[in-house]
């Protein structure tokens, strides 16, 4: 063998190997091993409503059409000056903040288009889900203008096909004239079921059963105990998930049929973090289910600390959204609020007729 063919055939062999190794390199660069691979660090606070900085109950959906995350948030004037009682709880409309990185970070879209009220009147806690190609919302509303937590409250069915411009469709006809904070889960069977809390029987959480998404068949309560607010239900590592705030951090529940709830021995988010605007309880959440891993959602009241918690001023009534990711061990969720928090929400496909 010449000189030459040698050089040749080494020639054709290093560049065979190059050759091979170059999409491998351009993978590994392009999907990157470690934490990185799990998305972007997550904002810490997540997001500040920049107009009253009230912002709470957070609900997150998916925009098809503009393929960016949607929050929905119960907004409360907390920089509203000369306001009696909690008067600044009332009279805002939902607040929507967007996210284009997978929900690592958020900017304020506006508010919700919502066509409902005469006069004064509240919006709160908003819950969103989509069937068949049509965004539905069930929504907290308050008449009035209330100093203190009188008054009446229905949830309200709404229907959109942009989830920016809704439309009114009914007062839902449920257990009392005091019933906040709807949650709405499409069950095995195909049908669909509603936890909401009723004031009246000492904030309790009902139920009620639906064929349809619009008429509804109230069934009581979900659970004989008084467990709290804002219940949040989640399918996630084979079995259901109940999250409710309990004012001590958030209470988890777990059921298989969605009937009967075990209570886990410790509340979520009771102790203090210690990130910006996270060095307290959280409250009222919302929980996002995506490639896998669970999203936790929640609010803050960053200045409600010792020693002036329980002032009614601007700084003890701001509010500030979080998010953590949720982690699963011996049947129980935890959560550590301290870590950074990798996210990278997944695109969502319209529901099966």
């Amino acid at each position: 063998m010449s000189k030459i063919t040698l050089l040749v055939l080494l020639f054709g062999c290093y560049s065979a190997l190059w050759a091979a190794e170059v999409p491998l390199r351009l993978a590994k660069e392009l999907v990157p091993e470690g934490p990185a691979a799990l998305g972007r660090i997550a904002d810490k606070p997540l997001f500040r409503d920049p107009v009253y900085d009230g912002a709470a109950d957070p609900v997150l959906y998916w925009n098809r059409a503009e393929q960016k995350w949607f929050m929905f948030y119960t907004n409360r004037r907390a920089n509203a000056p000369n306001t009696k009682g909690v008067s600044w709880v009332h009279g805002t409309k939902i607040g929507i903040a967007e996210s284009s990185d997978g929900g690592a970070s958020w900017k304020y879209r506006g508010t919700a288009n919502i066509d409902y009220g005469r006069g004064e009147y509240s919006y709160w806690a908003p819950e969103v889900i989509e069937y068949a190609g049509t965004y539905h919302m069930y929504l907290t509303f308050v008449p009035g203008m209330h100093t203190d937590w009188s008054g009446t409250r229905d949830i309200i069915h709404l229907t959109s096909n942009d989830l920016l411009n809704w439309k009114y469709e009914s007062v839902l006809k449920l257990s009392s004239d005091r019933v906040i904070d709807a949650c709405v889960m499409r069950l095995p069977d195909g049908t669909w079921r509603m936890w909401y809390n009723n004031e009246v029987d000492r904030k309790s959480i009902y139920y009620a059963n639906s064929h349809d998404l619009y008429k509804w068949d109230d069934k009581g309560k979900a659970m004989g105990e008084r467990p709290g607010e804002g219940p949040k239900v989640f399918r996630w590592k084979g079995c259901y998930w109940m999250v409710v705030d309990v004012w001590q951090g958030l209470g988890i529940y777990k059921s298989q049929d969605c009937l009967k709830w075990a209570r886990q021995a410790k509340n979520l988010l009771e102790e203090p973090g210690q990130g910006p605007d996270d060095k307290v309880k959280g409250g009222h959440p919302d929980v996002v289910v995506s490639g896998g891993r669970a999203f936790l959602f929640y609010f803050t009241h960053p200045g409600r600390q010792n020693p002036n918690r329980n002032e009614n001023a601007y700084e003890q009534r701001r509010s500030s959204i979080q998010v953590v990711e949720l982690e699963y061990k011996d049947g129980l969720l935890t959560c550590d609020r301290d870590k950074p928090t990798y996210i990278n929400l997944k695109p969502v496909a319209d529901t099966a007729k």
